[in-house]
């Protein structure tokens, strides 16, 4: 399954075998979860979401290091 994370920071795409919770997908790419909000199709995601098919999501950056 292919997952594709995009956005005015990120352009990730990533091929998992298995299901994945969306936490651990973000981990996979190298994106920090708690520095970004998911969405798809104008609705936020939990990062608890579970990914079960091919998918490409909104990745908004709310916070950055400093």
């Amino acid at each position: 399954m292919l997952i594709r994370f995009h956005g005015r920071d990120h352009d990730k795409l990533h091929e998992f075998e298995d299901s994945i919770k969306l936490r651990d997908a973000l981990l996979k790419c190298d994106i920090l979860p708690s520095t970004v909000v998911v969405s798809y199709q104008d609705q936020i995601l939990p990062l608890s979401t579970v990914i079960t098919n091919d998918i490409e999501l909104l990745v908004t950056t709310v916070s950055s290091g400093g």
